[in-house]
């Protein structure tokens, strides 16, 4: 431990996808900048945590699952060995430690100081430094970039180290027989995938009547369809009321029609939402305002309400991506550069990483609903997909929303093998305010998955060339 005190024309507090983005464009722009994380590793959540191991791990379930299905082609393996320490230590060392190592010399290269401890404020220009290295630090300008922590609740937190939450979970203590999975979000689907890759019967108990509730349910339906194969159970409308820990597993009482009153699993995962990082900073002692579910208000150019204070990231306001909050950290830079810089996209993607992937952008069916607009919607099924046949992955469907009047891009949606690849031509189609015609007109690779864009697109134009009677609504 050592005492430090600095001062620095731009403190970031938080190391992860929008606090080391904000630091280092403002070092490259030449601004004095301190980097303040808790973890010694930069990366955050992310990528020590969250999004980097789950989809390593991912790409190992699919693997797995691979090599099931070509079975059916012809081509048979032997059923897969798994060394969970070296799986571990490749996560850990050949994945996590590469890209975090990456950014601490990206941070070092740039000069950016980057200190290992818990920033508090204790006025609005400076703040205390606790944990590993102590000491104040006081700054001109400030961003806060702290993050977001899965929510357990009380009824579950029993401290019983088999009631895991995702940063447990990811750790693959063991591929436990039976995992119960409570939430039927994303982080749930992506986590229980891996598992039942690895061997687990997995359960899955969603409170409301669907999975992945604020997705599209014309993307859910394939989802669900291949799920309900893969995992043991899935019970929707259904609450998990208790949990018991016993020396036989973990006794889960449901509430729900026509489900069994309990279960008994070897591991219990709890992905139910994560929730602002914002507890704990001092904010009060800056001023800061923070919203009674601890989001801390901000306006287009991220600034707080204290004008030199900014806030990106899961800790401003939903919804809590990764690439929002690295985009983020560049306007909020520029504004406090002084330039006229403002967060204002017209589509954030979304993408949910289970097998098969989902992803959307733009204006959702729902959303569409919900405001009065006017639409047409043409949907593309991936069984008239020619490189979708190849890979017998025909589930898949890729769904535009148009006007009626203009025949403007509103939305896109996707649900296949690779959607999340793909999603990012439709985030451009609208960023660009492309039409149905300029999309249509674009020459795609074939034979690719990329066509059923295109031939979306050409739905909207009258006709596609590979569906006999082009579906259509409008509403």
């Amino acid at each position: 431990m050592s005492e430090i005190n600095r001062e620095t024309d731009l403190l970031v507090i938080g190391g992860g996808p929008g606090g080391y983005p904000a630091a280092f464009h403002a070092a490259d722009h030449g601004v004095k900048t301190i980097l303040v994380d808790m973890d010694p590793k930069l990366g955050g959540v992310c990528a020590n945590r969250g999004c980097i191991p789950s989809k390593a791990l991912l790409h190992v379930a699919k693997l797995i699952e691979e090599t099931h299905e070509s079975a059916e082609w012809g081509l048979s393996f032997g059923k897969p060995q798994i060394d969970l320490d070296k799986l571990r230590n490749f996560i850990q060392n050949k994945v996590i430690g590469k890209l975090t190592g990456g950014i601490g010399m990206l941070a070092k290269g740039r000069g950016v100081e980057t200190i290992c401890a818990r920033a508090v404020f204790d006025s609005p220009h400076s703040v205390r430094l606790e944990g590993q290295n102590t000491g104040k630090i006081t700054f001109k300008n400030a961003i806060i970039a702290t993050g977001s922590v899965p929510v357990m609740p009380k009824a579950f937190a029993l401290g019983d180290p088999r009631i895991m939450d995702s940063t447990g979970a990811l750790a693959i203590p063991d591929i436990p027989k039976k995992l119960l999975v409570i939430g039927g979000g994303y982080i749930g689907l992506e986590i229980g995938t891996v598992y039942a890759a690895l061997g687990s019967k997995v359960t899955v108990v969603e409170f409301t009547d669907g999975l992945l509730p604020t997705a599209d349910r014309d993307l859910v339906k394939p989802l669900e369809t291949r799920m309900r194969q893969r995992f043991e159970a899935i019970y929707l409308n259904t609450k998990v009321a208790s949990l018991n820990p016993t020396t036989e597993g973990v006794v889960a009482t449901l509430e729900g029609k026509d489900v069994p009153s309990q279960l008994t699993f070897d591991r219990v995962l709890v992905s139910v939402g994560r929730r602002p990082n914002s507890a704990g900073l001092g904010l009060e002692a800056a001023g800061v305002n923070v919203t009674e579910r601890g989001y801390i208000p901000v306006d287009l150019a991220r600034r707080t309400n204290v004008p030199h204070i900014f806030a990106i990231g899961d800790v401003a306001e939903e919804p809590g991506l990764a690439h929002k909050a690295t985009a983020e950290a560049k306007v909020a830079v520029e504004a406090l550069l002084g330039e006229p810089s403002v967060f204002e996209p017209r589509a954030i993607p979304a993408v949910v990483f289970t097998d098969p992937e989902l992803a959307w952008c733009g204006l959702t069916e729902r959303e569409a609903i919900e405001k009065g607009i006017r639409y047409e919607k043409m949907t593309f099924p991936w069984a008239a997909s020619g490189r979708a046949t190849t890979l017998g992955r025909n589930e898949g469907l890729t769904k535009l929303l148009v006007d009626p009047g203009t025949q403007r891009i509103l939305g896109v949606g996707i649900v296949g093998v690779g959607a999340g690849e793909m999603i990012s031509e439709g985030v451009l189609a609208i960023e660009m305010g492309a039409v149905a015609r300029d999309v249509a007109e674009s020459i795609h690779p074939h034979p690719t998955l990329s066509e059923t864009v295109m031939e979306g697109a050409e739905l909207a134009l009258g006709g596609a060339t590979h569906i006999a009677k082009p579906k259509k609504t409008s509403k």
